[in-house]
């Protein structure tokens, strides 16, 4: 441990599993406040396993498409921990359907999940954001958000726009203290990508440089450089680990 995010608290959605998970691990270990976040509640399990390696980690149940979860969940973290500096945006779901297969119904779950609970983590989380004097978060999009792939009509739209969303949130709060950066990760070693059907994945991993999928601490250490105070002159910024696709 090292003390990179000493005096920061932060919010992660989706840790229970995968890159969320691995995100809280890592926060905690560079001394931040974590408090877990998520639908399932195998984060309140994540959240116990860093108290029990001394860290400091609460966990909260979230629903991120729902506003009055995501109020719920900030009004939490401020009892537990008394501010909040950070968010992590990094819940988000996965489904396979082109242009003409794709449902409503899919691309409304989709678009609530990835997209609009965003958002809503953003409204929820700046108030408080603002007040600490020195606020930031990450958004975590997807390399389909820069390289089109078919059959995943709903997941590209949804991780595209956030990276718009994070640029404009970006230059709204940076008089306001807040910044606002986006993680682009590639192909990752979590439970979305073992849905992947298998010979989607091969061609996947035969097109990135360094041979294989990335580990999801790879993008937990780039998170917690945009969520330090040695980021403090980034924001409006993309950061891409992808092992050299793009």
């Amino acid at each position: 441990m090292t003390d990179r995010l000493k005096d920061k608290v932060v919010i992660v959605t989706g840790a229970a599993s995968g890159l969320g998970a691995a995100q809280a691990r890592v926060f905690a270990r560079e001394g931040a406040k974590v408090m877990l976040a998520d639908i399932s509640d195998r984060g309140a399990d994540n959240a116990a396993a860093i108290q029990a390696d001394g860290g400091k980690a609460e966990f909260v149940r979230l629903d991120v498409s729902d506003s009055e979860s995501w109020k719920a969940a900030v009004a939490a973290t401020l009892a537990a921990f008394g501010s909040l500096t950070s968010l992590s945006n990094t819940a988000g779901i996965i489904h396979y359907a082109g242009v003409e297969d794709e449902t409503i119904e899919g691309w409304n779950r989709i678009i609530a999940i990835n997209q609009t609970g965003v958002l809503l983590g953003m409204q929820a989380a700046l108030p408080a954001l603002v007040a600490s004097g020195n606020g930031a978060i990450v958004n975590v999009s997807s390399l389909i958000a820069l390289i089109a792939a078919p059959a995943a009509i709903s997941y590209s739209a949804s991780k595209s726009a956030l990276r718009v969303m994070s640029r404009v949130t970006a230059m709204e709060y940076v008089k306001k203290g807040v910044r606002v950066n986006t993680i682009i990760p590639g192909p990752m070693k979590t439970p979305i990508t073992a849905d992947v059907p298998p010979d989607i994945l091969a061609q996947q991993v035969a097109k990135i440089p360094m041979g294989d999928l990335g580990e999801p601490e790879d993008i937990a250490y780039g998170a917690t450089y945009l969520l330090s105070d040695e980021a403090k002159y980034v924001t409006g910024a993309e950061l891409v680990v992808d092992g050299g696709w793009s």
